[in-house]
């Protein structure tokens, strides 16, 4: 087998670029692209000559490298960004998104998104506005508070806000509060970097209002309490709730801030779920402000929701962080439609995914559960195919104990290792993800959404999973 001839026989670049079928892929897919194409394609076809030890299995690869050159050129243009189907079980998994968008709202977001918008023009003053002023009223009438900004995460809420009520001043805090958010971003560094000082108060499990209060000096400048919403201390412990800390605020004229984290709008203690503080609860108890993530338990876009008293949001607006945390337009419109359904609970628990999969009974998970078990023993699996309950979870940083009863298709394959299903469903045109549990594939229905139940028709596509 003579590999220089074979490598000789591989098609020189200007060569290529001269052959008919490759100028008709220039003309679709532009001539760097076909370049890189052929550059990716003919390195691959010298490695494999390299390793391969059949003189005609090497020719017909060189005969295919027209054919490869286009299928890597479809290859780059592919979005590496796709959608993914959830049957993990984990209604806000952080790794998957978060909180989806309902297909209604993103309707009324893509018609933003494709073209012009008054994002910062008043259409009845025929001047500039403020992109703010589309979801600020809303925000306002849903919690109670006097005003109300958005920034891109609450992790950049939590900076705005101390850089513009604490900068060079010393924050107290509960030791039992320091937490970590996704990412190993701390609420310390990120306090440091806003330019205020950190003075932790009380111990892990207990802090008391004695605490706070023998810890203030003349360099106090705020009082933060922070909602550990991804982890709970529990057995012997003890703090000081919000009303109290705004009452040790205003004896001592010191403004008191609550990073609430996961920002839920409604009781969920009505629908089953383990009773979470509400950001209106906050508000009518007197902090002077309030951050959230948007995209957790209020089921909207990504996203640092400030509330809370007129006075600071407006120096918040000034603060030259702003420029640099603001939301776009996709965020501002999100935020907009969202928070509109928030003006009735019933529309809200209806219209947000988030809400729906929290509250949706498991009855009614089990029948669509059924569903699903029969549609894919249509497929004529090479499986075993049953239904299982299961407990789905909260997840996202919130409700970090809270589990939910759910009902799940578990698939066990007959003729291949379910480590090898559970990569081969990730690897599928329109990834499954899921579950392991006692070898088998848990598809949790709580969070696939019956909209999503023939993707799942991709399985029978698996090599070694369909009967002949």
């Amino acid at each position: 087998m003579d590999k220089n001839m074979l490598y000789r026989s591989i098609p020189k670049v200007d060569l290529l670029l001269e052959d008919g079928t490759i100028k008709q892929m220039i003309a679709i897919y532009g001539r760097e692209m076909i370049i890189e194409a052929i550059r990716v394609e003919t390195d691959a076809l010298r490695k494999y000559i390299g390793q391969c030890t059949s003189e005609e299995a090497a020719m017909e690869e060189i005969a295919l490298l027209p054919k490869r050159i286009e299928q890597q050129a479809e290859k780059l243009l592919q979005p590496n960004m796709k959608k993914v189907i959830n049957a993990t079980g984990t209604i806000l998994h952080t790794n998957l998104g978060r909180a989806p968008i309902s297909a209604n709202h993103m309707q009324h977001i893509a018609e933003i998104a494709t073209g012009y918008s008054n994002l910062e023009y008043h259409l009845a003053k025929g001047k500039r506005g403020e992109r703010y002023a589309h979801f600020e009223e809303l925000l306002c009438k849903v919690t109670g508070a006097e005003a109300a900004i958005a920034v891109n995460n609450n992790a950049a809420a939590v900076m705005l806000i101390l850089s513009t009520m604490a900068k060079a001043g010393e924050v107290l805090v509960s030791r039992g509060e320091l937490v970590e958010i996704g990412g190993k971003f701390r609420i310390p560094d990120v306090m440091e970097q806003s330019g205020a000082s950190l003075v932790e108060v009380g111990t892990t499990n207990k802090t008391h209002y004695a605490d706070y209060e023998k810890a203030i000096t003349e360099e106090t400048t705020a009082l933060l309490k922070v909602h550990t919403s991804n982890y709970r201390i529990v057995g012997f412990t003890e703090t000081v709730p919000i009303a109290q800390l705004v009452e040790l605020g205003e004896k001592y004229e010191i403004p008191v801030i609550e990073d609430l984290g996961s920002g839920v709008l409604i009781d969920l203690s009505k629908y089953g779920i383990t009773y979470e503080p509400t950001v209106q609860e906050s508000v009518a108890s007197g902090a002077d402000v309030v951050c959230f993530s948007g995209d957790k338990l209020l089921g909207g876009p990504q996203a640092g929701l400030i509330v809370g008293k007129k006075k600071y949001i407006d120096r918040m607006k000034q603060n030259q962080l702003m420029r640099a945390l603001r939301i776009d337009k996709f965020t501002a419109s999100a935020l907009e439609v969202v928070l509109k359904e928030y003006l009735s609970e019933e529309r809200a628990v209806k219209n947000i995914p988030v809400l729906q999969m929290m509250t949706k009974p498991l009855a009614e998970i089990t029948k669509e559960a059924r569903r699903l078990k029969q549609m894919l023993s249509k497929l004529k699996l090479d499986a075993e195919i049953r239904l299982e309950p299961c407990q789905s979870q909260i997840g996202g940083g919130s409700l970090p104990l809270e589990c939910i009863e759910s009902m799940a298709v578990t698939i066990k394959p007959l003729h291949m290792t379910t480590s090898e299903l559970e990569e081969s469903m990730r690897l599928l045109p329109v990834p499954v993800v899921a579950r392991v549990i006692h070898d088998r594939i848990f598809l949790d229905v709580r969070t696939i959404g019956t909209e999503n139940f023939g993707y799942l028709k991709q399985l029978q596509n698996i090599e070694r999973l369909t009967t002949a």
